[in-house]
């Protein structure tokens, strides 16, 4: 009888128990304690173009508490007018670390209206932006913020004078110059780098006919400037030029072929060739670049494809580019020659919110390399890392 008694109750505390355990468990969140960033802010961040990929300042925090099991997310938020009235997020993470570059402050600087240069009364060079987190669970219904945290951003003025010349750049054509050849599609620019000084890097080739022309007018071959025209102006030209003694009476290179910086000076009358030069303020003064898309320099550093610092955060150069499909058209950046560590591919670009020219795509290969898609030729590449764009001309 006792056995019978004691089955009962089983039974009876078990259906109760299946009875509860139809309703399902829930949890309520409870207001978490104060979120606060936990890093050491400066005074003050002097930012430049040349420094636009480094680490401007890292947003840490600790963990928020919602009394609650699940996943926190955390977004770093900006704001120009200081009220979150315009608020951006900077990023997010479920970590407790969000990363701003001085490139990203830069942009925020330029959308405060700040520049450098001394001439913009009405825009300053020094102003604030700020950053708060933002913590949230599930659908974001249950959120909280910390207190905003501005921070004085300062853009050093320049105060270089601009160079004067005849014409903002002049241009060249000719089988010496094999970037460009005898087409008006793909010039070498020599720009207005000093008064009446004209310079760029150029690759020239002894190779062949290697005669080429300067012009002043894009296209207009009646703007030529050949070499008695320099000659018989008293100029001293390089030894590496001679009169190719052709129907125009042409400059021609008889120089190892190569990269040089080519200098027109048109007040101490001078044309020069030297190593090739960094003409503005970057990160590095040279990026590089290997891979099977750059068809003279493929996977070797013994001839790496080089851009030199152009201007202010500005790499450029004549690049060829090649498109055999699969394999043979990715390629990839370098910081430092010989440096596989210094690799910067398609994500790193990508991630740092670059607009990418759409002929350059994901290789999608192990090391996720950049491709090339486009039609196979000489193309003007420019890596912006102020503005963030990377162009094919």
């Amino acid at each position: 009888m006792k056995k019978i008694k004691i089955l009962l109750v089983l039974f009876v505390a078990a259906l109760g128990f299946n009875s509860c355990s139809e309703d399902p468990i829930q949890f309520t969140a409870q207001a978490p304690g104060a979120l606060a960033f936990t890093n050491s802010f400066s005074s003050e961040y002097v930012i430049t173009p040349a420094t636009s990929g480094n680490l401007g300042e890292r947003f840490t925090w600790e963990s928020a508490d919602f009394d609650v099991p699940t996943a926190v997310t955390y977004d770093l938020q900006s704001s120009i007018l200081g009220d979150f009235s315009d608020v951006d997020v900077a990023g997010s993470t479920s970590g407790n670390e969000i990363a701003v570059t001085v490139g990203d402050l830069l942009s925020l600087a330029a959308q405060a209206g700040l520049d450098n240069d001394p001439t913009t009364e009405d825009k300053p060079n020094t102003g604030q932006v700020w950053f708060r987190l933002r913590a949230s669970i599930g659908t974001g219904s249950e959120e909280v913020f910390s207190a905003a945290q501005a921070l004085t951003l300062v853009l050093p003025e320049n105060t270089e004078v601009e160079a004067v010349c005849e014409f903002d750049q002049l241009y060249a054509v000719g089988a010496g110059l094999p970037t460009a050849g005898w087409d008006w599609a793909t010039p070498v620019v020599f720009t207005c780098t000093g008064n009446g000084v004209y310079s760029g890097n150029v690759e020239l080739t002894s190779d062949g006919d290697a005669n080429f022309r300067f012009f002043t007018e894009a296209t207009n071959w009646g703007s030529g400037r050949n070499y008695p025209y320099y000659a018989d102006g008293g100029y001293t030209i390089d030894a590496n030029f001679v009169n190719a003694a052709d129907g125009d009476s042409n400059f021609k290179f008889v120089g190892t072929s190569g990269l040089y910086n080519l200098q027109i000076d048109d007040v101490n009358k001078t044309i020069t060739l030297g190593d090739p030069v960094a003409s503005g303020t970057c990160e590095v003064d040279v990026l590089y670049g290997v891979g099977a898309g750059l068809p003279t320099a493929g996977w070797d550093w013994a001839t790496p494809v080089e851009l030199y610092c152009s201007g202010d955060g500005i790499w450029s150069g004549n690049v060829q580019f090649q498109n055999n499909g699969g394999a043979d058209n990715n390629f990839r950046f370098f910081t430092e020659a010989t440096n596989w560590d210094s690799g910067r591919n398609y994500p790193y670009y990508e991630n740092a919110g670059y607009t990418i020219d759409p002929n350059l795509v994901n290789a999608a290969d192990g090391d996720s390399n950049f491709a090339f898609i486009g039609t196979s030729g000489t193309y003007f590449l420019t890596i912006n890392t102020v503005t963030k764009v990377i162009t094919l001309e």
